[in-house]
């Protein structure tokens, strides 16, 4: 019961305080409301279920981590799957919701039993029938962070009194497959201390939450025991095995699973299993969240860094209680899976457990192009190189327009020479020119040359990303480790290859940039630009060009993705403003120490006015710049170069990675790291993330609950009918 009346946040249990003989019910009446009468009451945006373990409580204020779907849209979606109409209100049938609805359980040749069971969860009066307030409950209950348990509670409540009896606890788990290969023993002392000596106590939610944790640590203590026929302590290799794919399935990845005889005794190749290294490896594989945090006190935060054992026992020891045979597993773990004496972060997370997640990255299209990495052939790899470029040249366009009124002052500034014979110089400094560009050109004036720019920029920046990308793949290791060398080369590549573009582009854009500065009757278009310097005019200065972009690139994509993995947060994820920050900070120092090649690049592309200063190549415009203007004089516009070149390659390293994000292909690949945010608890593992559109607000994570409690508890319930086999189809 809970009281949902507004500016208020009171929850009671129905039983606390006063004892099991007491009607709560009549206590309250009059006072609080049902969970299904606060969403008749009130809008689902303004009646969400608490964070406290209590399933009777609401409050108004979103507290859970999905948004609530509309009353009407809810409304919508029930009537199209209700089959019963009773006196003139539809109801949902326990097929409706479980099988048509979820699609949990086949509509074929299935069990009755486990679907009737399943349906009792969200039929809350026990009556055979939900109801359209029963079904907006339970999609609030699905938005609290504790959704899992909860759910989980509801499926042993059968009578629906808000409590879980020893019958009821009994009832649900002989039903379970896992009961009918390894029965538990109901009258051993585990049951007597939670239920009592005569089994009559009641359960409360809180307290069954704890239940059906220490019932799963005791289940796999009793398969030990019952393996154990001698009394030695030790178990084979092969029982351990059966025992923690039968009891432990959701502690394994698949990765573990594969090696767990090879991992018995420690990975010696022993036949036995002691019981302490069986507890040690149950608890090991339960805290892999702790160990993670372990591995990161470790390095500093750095998820790249090799730990050694000893290393990494220092650090547990002065974090937590882990035990050195649990390291010991650990590493034996990490040796059987990658062959090393060291562990990296990427290790721990192939060992670690599949969680229940929500991806909070929405995605506007999602195809995968192959079914495992190992389907990676060259048309593939193409492919995946093709999907960057053209991501890339979105990227590029988007960058390029946001910054293009400042790099056209860089340019103006840089092209300022104060040795030469012209009079007085045009612009003070930078301010000067924009505030000029503005009065004598308009505001369109600082857009001179942009669609020269859009064209080239395009291919520009797509094809610097995809070779960046496509270097950096093949000097990462298995792990997802790349040497700082391999960043440097992998950057550098990448500034070399773009050049092709970037010098007709940068000479085009720079003289339809200074056009401005000159009076004269005759428009200066590109077209009329690439007419007069020809195919190879347009590479005049091309050695400036890759003087300036190898070094940028050599320096900016290892600062960026350095910068990006320090403003990730403990999960490793990168929200869109670290992106924009992390490309922002890259781009200072590569843009700062490149800006000497810019002038000289800059100077060898402009056509001289009459009285300036000609230059014929790189070394010949050096010695006459440190002449004639001095060694300042090479660091002409780097204020204005880095305010362009910083914010334009934020821009477009954060639109670049956003596209990813919304538009993903798998194509068995690497992908930019931090790209995933999730939150445990609540969520969509992606094996069992929901098809069904209807499945909307808290339903969107109604499968992988459902899944969790089958794969997190061990509660698997028999989908088919008794010695049905069901046939699964050649793909």
């Amino acid at each position: 019961m809970a009281d949902c009346r507004r500016g208020r946040k009171v929850g009671i249990n129905k039983q606390d305080d006063h004892g099991p003989g007491m009607n709560v019910a009549q206590w309250l009446k009059g006072l609080l409301f049902t969970e299904a009468q606060c969403l008749e009451l009130f809008a689902p945006e303004e009646v969400v279920f608490s964070e406290q373990p209590h399933p009777e409580k609401c409050t108004h204020k979103s507290a859970g981590y999905l948004k609530r779907a509309s009353t009407e849209q809810l409304q919508e979606i029930f009537n199209k799957y209700a089959s019963e109409e009773v006196n003139g209100v539809k109801y949902m049938r326990a097929g409706d919701f479980i099988q048509r609805y979820l699609r949990f359980i086949p509509e074929k040749d299935f069990n009755e039993e486990s679907v009737k069971l399943l349906g009792g969860i969200i039929d809350t009066s026990k009556d055979g029938l939900i109801s359209f307030p029963e079904f907006q409950a339970f999609e609030g209950l699905l938005c609290v962070p504790d959704a899992l348990y909860k759910t989980a509670f509801q499926l042993f409540d059968t009578n629906g009194n808000g409590m879980v009896s020893f019958e009821e606890f009994v009832e649900v788990v002989r039903k379970t497959t896992l009961h009918q290969r390894m029965p538990f023993n109901f009258d051993g002392n585990f049951i007597k201390l939670y239920f009592g000596k005569d089994k009559k106590r009641l359960i409360s939610y809180s307290e069954f939450s704890q239940l059906l944790h220490d019932f799963h640590e005791v289940y796999a203590m009793e398969a030990f025991r019952k393996s154990d026929k001698d009394g030695s302590g030790f178990i084979s290799a092969l029982d351990f095995q059966d025992i923690m794919v039968s009891i432990k399935s959701h502690l394994l990845t698949k990765d573990v699973k594969s090696n767990l005889v090879a991992a018995a005794s420690g990975g010696t190749g022993g036949q036995r299993v002691s019981f302490p290294y069986f507890m040690a490896f149950n608890s090991l594989l339960n805290n892999m969240e702790l160990i993670k945090r372990i591995y990161l006190n470790a390095t500093g935060g750095n998820r790249n860094q090799e730990v050694t054992k000893e290393e990494f026992l220092h650090s547990a020891q002065m974090m937590s209680q882990i035990t050195p045979l649990e390291v010991d597993i650990l590493f034996v773990l990490c040796h059987l899976l990658h062959q090393t004496s060291r562990i990296v972060y990427s290790d721990l997370q192939a060992i670690a457990p599949e969680q229940y997640f929500k991806q909070i990255t929405n995605r506007l299209a999602e195809i995968k192009a192959v079914s495992s990495p190992e389907e990676r052939g060259a048309l593939i790899q193409v492919l995946e190189s093709a999907y960057r470029f053209t991501l890339g040249a979105l990227a590029g366009a988007v960058g390029a327009t946001a910054v293009y009124p400042i790099d056209l002052v860089k340019t103006r500034m840089q092209n300022q020479r104060s040795g030469s014979f012209v009079g007085e110089l045009m612009y003070r400094n930078s301010m000067d020119c924009f505030k000029k560009v503005i009065r004598h050109e308009g505001a369109t004036g600082l857009y001179r040359g942009l669609v020269p720019q859009l064209m080239g920029v395009a291919p520009e920046k797509a094809i610097k990303l995809t070779v960046n990308d496509l270097v950096r793949d093949k000097f990462t290791d298995k792990k997802g480790n790349i040497p700082l060398w391999g960043e440097i080369l992998s950057g550098a590549c990448a500034g070399g290859s773009q050049v092709i573009f970037t010098n007709p582009l940068e000479i085009v854009k720079i003289r339809l940039q200074v056009a401005g500065e000159i009076a004269s009757t005759t428009k200066i278009s590109a077209l009329s630009v690439v007419k007069e310097l020809g195919f190879f005019g347009l590479y005049k200065g091309a050695k400036a060009c890759f003087l300036r972009d190898i070094p940028f690139s050599a320096i900016y994509f290892p600062a960026y993705a350095h910068t990006k993995a320090k403003l990730a947060d403990e999960n490793g994820y990168n929200h869109p403003l670290t992106l924009l920050l992390a490309g922002a900070i890259a781009g200072i120092p590569a843009a700062s120490l490149v800006t000497p090649a810019d002038v000289i690049k800059t100077r060898l592309q402009v056509v001289a006015r009459q009285g300036q200063t000609t230059y014929t190549g790189v070394i010949d415009a050096f010695g006459k710049i440190m002449r004639e203007e001095g060694p300042r004089a090479f660091w002409k516009g780097s204020v204005a170069r880095v305010c362009r070149s910083s914010p334009q390659f934020g821009v477009t390293l954060l639109t670049y990675e956003i596209l990813q994000r919304l538009f993903y292909v798998d194509f068995g690949g690497t992908r930019p790291t931090g790209s995933e945010l999730n939150v445990p608890a609540v969520g969509i593992a992606d094996e069992v993330k929901s098809t069904n559109p209807d499945h909307i607000g808290g339903y969107q994570v109604a499968l992988p609950i459902f899944q969790g409690i089958e794969s997190k508890f061990g509660l698997c319930l028999p989908k088919f009918k008794t010695g049905f086999i069901p046939v699964t189809p050649p793909s």
